[in-house]
């Protein structure tokens, strides 16, 4: 078996059309498909049921899709890991990171390992939390970022950072009439949301402060990233909810925020890492990852009345 078999495979499963893979590989249908039949007879399990109107996997092609990005992302680290070694590099770190974390925090993050830590190299690689989980379980990942804590066993989590919810408002909306916006108030306009499998650590805690009150929210739109939230924001489209450090780096000019009225929920976002025994580098990085959320954790609870949302 070959890198090619996988690499074929691979396509027509994501595409589930031989022409659009084969167009996809830069190749002709006619080599595809014997490539794939190969690949069968190598496994002894038809991967595909083919007919003139579709294409689709059969249980051993969903199994065998299970197993195989995990070969190519195995290759793409063990690459990455010898580049860092030919840089010279002594060290290396996998950083997985879901829910679209706060840029500002996370960037003095990156900035303090440069300055404490430049033998270790840092790779890092956006993924849904459903991911992240097992990539973690899997040893892709060493360490992750993500807004849930609620990642079942083999997983440790503890608190990065938490940052004050705020209401997203474009200028000139009613709402502005409010220091503090009510919820019930909030939920009388749409609201943008993240999508439900980038977003679900973000989701989850954001659903969790909706259903304090007894009114069904209007879901505008559900976007992939809290860039194309904001700017559905300052178009008139919709409102948010976000953290106070993920709106700090937004070019927006025309939006406005405000707290909520009453306590203020604290958005949090948690560092995920295998229960297994750690490596120095990732010792060194969860214990600066814990002085960054114990100096950040005292400015906060002197300044904000709070509750965290996913406690």
């Amino acid at each position: 078996m070959e890198l090619r078999h996988l690499r074929y495979f691979l396509a027509v499963a994501e595409e589930l059309h031989f022409g659009r893979a084969a167009e996809r590989l830069h190749i002709d249908q006619s080599p595809l498909s014997r490539t794939i039949k190969e690949l069968e007879g190598q496994l002894g399990a038809p991967l595909f049921v083919r007919t003139t109107r579709s294409t689709r996997l059969t249980r051993a092609g969903k199994l065998f899709l299970r197993h195989v990005p995990r070969v190519f992302s195995a290759l793409e680290q063990a690459c990455a890991s010898v580049h860092a070694a030919a840089a010279g590099y002594h060290g290396e770190l996998r950083i997985a990171l879901s829910d679209g974390i706060s840029p500002e925090r996370f960037s003095f993050l990156v900035m303090l390992c440069r300055q404490e830590d430049p033998q270790v190299a840092i790779h890092f690689d956006e993924v849904s939390l459903t991911q992240q989980i097992k990539g973690l379980h899997d040893d892709c990942y060493d360490v992750g970022f993500a807004q849930s804590a609620e990642v079942g066993d083999g997983i440790l989590t503890s608190l990065a950072w938490s940052d004050p919810l705020r209401v997203v408002i474009p200028v000139r909306h009613p709402l502005l009439e409010h220091a503090r916006v009510p919820l019930k108030e909030l939920l009388r306009y749409p609201l943008v949301l993240g999508d439900a499998s980038a977003c679900e650590g973000y989701n989850h805690q954001i659903g969790r402060v909706l259903r304090t009150v007894d009114i069904e929210p209007v879901v505008a739109e559900r976007m992939l990233s809290f860039d194309l939230m904001l700017a559905l924001v300052s178009a008139g489209f919709a409102l948010m909810l976000a953290g106070e450090s993920q709106i700090a780096t937004s070019r927006q000019s025309n939006i406005v925020t405000r707290p909520l009225a009453g306590r203020t929920p604290m958005l949090a976002t948690y560092l995920l890492r295998p229960d297994v025994d750690a490596s120095p580098e990732l010792e060194r990085f969860v214990a600066r990852v814990a002085a960054l959320e114990a100096e950040t954790g005292e400015v906060s609870s002197g300044t904000h009345d709070h509750d965290d949302i996913d406690q």
